[in-house]
């Protein structure tokens, strides 16, 4: 039995009700209605902890909390006001209201308990109380869009004086009157404080806006061109959307400008040029997109240029090099084409350079070699040929070299690499180079912590790696290596390493046994595409991603994966496994999101234990020897994509109730015992982004529902297709698919399982089809639905990129 409402409290709250008049169009919100209605002191409402927006302590009975939004109230609080009697109130809501634009009243200091304070939307005016400062203990305040100032105190007095704010929502609330005395702003690293920028006013003296890495979210207002004062001004990191305003081109004094890593829409560049004394400008992951403008030339004072990650095209302009100054230069991620501009030979003090993931032709020029000072060098990403040139080797200072994905070519000695004492990644995977390794260094090893040499041609595993004991990742695949996986190879780097690939090897065993895998912080294995064979290596507790398809393993998926807690991908295709699948695999679908054990010999049953939080999906059980039926427990996995269960022992009905998963594209069921008759959909929502359905081989009868088609939307857009079932017709010349014979008993065109439909086009890259017949050879079959999965999984950016940009 909780206590009753004290009397006191009781009495100040219906003196607050009788203060006020109800009015519907005080409050905007549709819902709102006049929740002080029902308070009353007779009958069984006498207890005010009972009434509409009143929350009350279980164990004291005082009034706590008091949540009078959307009320239509009308009227004015003033300072004799009996709301400013409820002492112990935590949380005090009456947003969404009119106060008649009446003052916050200085007696809002009484209620020094508060720690949530929301008076939006509310008509207040006036000057926030200074005695508001006195209310130590909140955490959350919201002052929007009311006519209220920021006077004395001052923006700066209210977040230095109140400690404990995590939220603070000024939206409309003039803060300009202060801001001709403010000079410095800093709010930065406070994850959980929120906000809007005002509009500004002229005259400002502020020259530090910092507010990096809060969640201050909204537009940035135009009006910030009038704080012509401002030198620093840094939002990276928050949650800032809208277009970038071209006022900022006004701010001619700033020497520091960051809107990186927000959610701006597109937009030029061509506010910059008049920044002319700019020492950083970041703008990464701002949607910037066009060419990188000419007027760039005029911020001769650049020391870091950060614009990477955006949409910019063109070349990099030859003016570039007139910033002598520059230390760190980022253009990676962009679509800039054309050679590396020779001018950039003119930026000797660079340390970093980033021109990565773009699309620049031509060689590696000669002069790289004279920017000694470079310690990182990414040229990763592009089109780039010819042979890497030996002045690259004069670069001693490097600790990051990132060469991979262009069409460089010719012979490197491994070891000679190595004269870069300080490397600590190096990247060389997919180009046309042949390593040569020597047994002989006569120069100490770098500790090095990421090196990828994919395609490398190494024939044999590098001996450099037997001295590596701080390697991370390491990425082998693709070098014809073969045989077994040496034993020193085993010991190397066991407490650092996280990633590792030896996959599209020719490798059969490992020279040394053992019961798991020595990499005790492994995150991601693949060795898929080798000749390995025996038992499944058995990964450590960590591991994220393990990938073994397309391998000669035996026996059973060991009981120990049951206890990898972690583990998203799980790919053990094509290899010759068999036993039952543990039921532990349904248990861990909230974890895992790709499930491939096709082409392997698993019998039973399919575990019907698919957790309500589902995370799968791909789940491939295909040509197996699995039987009984579909689990309905798949219905739990909201996010599956693919499910392939073709060429098993499978006796099920059409599963309809599959229909349910909003984003299934690929259901692949051929060659089971599937049967029956495929009833109508029970609406228009069934299987709607559907793209790959193959139903072939199975024993089904009766005719295809021809609703089952117009619900399939992702087939109905698709460039180049058309006839029955589809939506568009087709012209002259265009072939459509034969029509079916009409159903004496049914006014609709259903398609009979004696056709042998396909309907296959290509829209963007992707392979859209509808297969009810075996009319599509097995090989294309198997492209189509594995070239599937292969973008599917390249949808999400995969561990090996999050490991590298830690």
């Amino acid at each position: 039995m909780h206590p009753l409402c004290h009397d006191e409290e009781s009495h100040a709250l219906l003196q607050f009700k009788q203060s006020l008049a109800i009015n519907e169009s005080a409050s905007s919100d549709p819902s709102a209605y006049p929740k002080v209605a029902s308070w009353k002191v007779d009958g069984e409402s006498r207890d005010c902890c009972s009434w509409d927006g009143v929350e009350c302590d279980r164990d004291s009975g005082h009034v706590i909390g008091l949540d009078l939004s959307s009320s239509c109230l009308f009227g004015s609080i003033d300072s004799n006001s009996s709301l400013f009697h409820l002492v112990h109130l935590r949380r005090l809501n009456l947003a969404d209201n009119d106060f008649n634009n009446s003052e916050i009243p200085s007696e809002i200091r009484n209620l020094s308990r508060l720690l949530d304070l929301d008076l939006s939307f509310s008509s207040f005016s006036g000057q926030i109380p200074a005695e508001i400062l006195e209310l130590s203990k909140l955490v959350s305040i919201d002052l929007r869009w009311n006519s209220l100032k920021l006077q004395k105190p001052g923006l700066q007095h209210l977040v230095e004086a109140l400690t404990n704010l995590e939220v603070l929502h000024l939206s409309r609330v003039d803060i300009s009157a202060k801001l001709p005395n403010l000079r410095f702003l800093s709010i930065r690293f406070n994850p959980y404080l929120t906000g809007y920028l005002p509009e500004f006013q002229s005259g400002s003296q502020l020259e530090l806006l910092l507010l990096a890495e809060t969640s201050f979210s909204g537009q940035l207002p135009e009006s910030i061109g009038n704080l012509k004062s401002l030198k620093e001004f840094e939002v990276e990191r928050c949650y800032f959307s809208g277009a970038i305003p071209s006022s900022l081109g006004n701010l001619t004094k700033l020497n520091s400008l960051d809107l990186s890593f927000n959610n701006f829409t597109s937009g030029t560049l061509d506010w910059l040029g008049n920044l002319t004394k700019l020492n950083l400008l970041s703008l990464t992951q701002t949607n910037s997109y066009g060419n990188i403008p000419s007027s760039i030339r005029n911020l001769t004072q650049l020391t870091y240029l950060y614009l990477e990650d955006n949409e910019l095209t063109g070349q990099i302009p030859s003016c570039i090099g007139n910033h002598t100054q520059l230390i760190e230069l980022y253009l990676s991620g962009n679509k800039l084409h054309g050679p590396i501009p020779s001018s950039i030979r003119n930026l000797t003090q660079l340390t970093y350079l980033y021109l990565g993931d773009n699309e620049l032709t031509g060689q590696i020029p000669s002069w790289i070699g004279n920017h000694t000072q470079l310690i990182k060098l990414h040229l990763n990403g592009n089109k780039l040929h010819g042979p890497i040139p030996g002045s690259i080797y004069r670069l001693q200072n490097l600790e990051k070299l990132d060469l991979a994905f262009n069409f460089f070519s010719g012979t490197l000695e491994l070891n000679f690499l190595l004269k870069f004492r300080n490397l600590v990644t190096l990247q060389l995977s997919g180009n046309n180079l042949s390593l040569l390794d020597s047994q002989n260094a006569t120069f100490p090893q770098p500790k090095l912590q990421l090196l990828t040499l994919a395609g490398c041609n190494l024939g044999a595993f590098p001996s450099l790696l037997r001295d590596q004991n701080h390697l991370e990742i390491l990425e082998l695949e693709q070098n014809k290596l073969e045989g077994h996986i040496p034993k020193w190879f085993m010991n190397m780097s066991t407490i650092t390493l996280e990633s590792l690939s030896l996959a599209d090897n020719f490798l059969t065993g490992f020279e040394q046994s053992f019961e798991v895998l020595p990499w005790n912080k492994l995150l991601s294995l693949n060795l898929h595409s080798n000749k390995l064979h025996g038992s499944l290596p058995t990964p450590p507790p960590a591991i994220l991603e393990y990938k073994v398809s397309n391998n000669k393993f035996t026996g059973e998926i060991p009981k120990v994966f049951c206890n990898l807690a972690s583990l998203s991908v799980l790919e053990l295709s094509n290899n010759n496994l068999s036993g039952k699948l543990p039921p532990c695999l349904g248990n861990k679908s909230s974890t895992i999101s790709v499930l491939s054990l096709g082409d392997n010999s698993f019998s039973g049953d399919i575990p019907e234990t698919f957790t309500s939080g589902c995370s799968l999906r791909v789940v491939d059980f295909s040509q197996n020897k699995l039987e009984g039926k579909i689990p309905r427990s798949l219905a739990n996995c909201a996010k599956l994509e693919i499910l392939n269960l073709e060429q098993n022992k499978i006796i099920d009905v059409f599963p309809s109730w599959l229909g349910i998963l909003p984003d299934l594209r690929v259901l692949v069921l051929r060659s089971n015992g599937i049967h029956g008759v495929i009833g109508k959909p029970r609406n228009n929502v069934d299987f709607p982004r559907v793209q790959i359905v193959d139903l072939s081989n199975n024993s089904f009868k009766g005719n295809l529902p021809l609703e089952y088609f117009r619900n399939w939307t992702a087939m109905k857009n698709v460039h180049g297709l058309c006839g029955k079932p589809l939506s568009r017709n087709c012209g002259n010349g265009e072939d459509s698919l034969p029509a079916a014979k009409r159903d004496e008993g049914s006014a609709a065109y259903p398609l009979e399982f004696g056709w042998k439909v396909v309907v296959t086009g290509y829209a963007s890259g992707l392979v859209i089809g509808v297969i009810l017949g075996c009319v599509m050879d097995t090989r294309k079959y198997e492209w189509l639905v594995n070239n599937y999965i292969v973008r599917l999984q390249r949808t999400g950016q995969n561990l090996k990129t999050r490991l590298q940009r830690r």
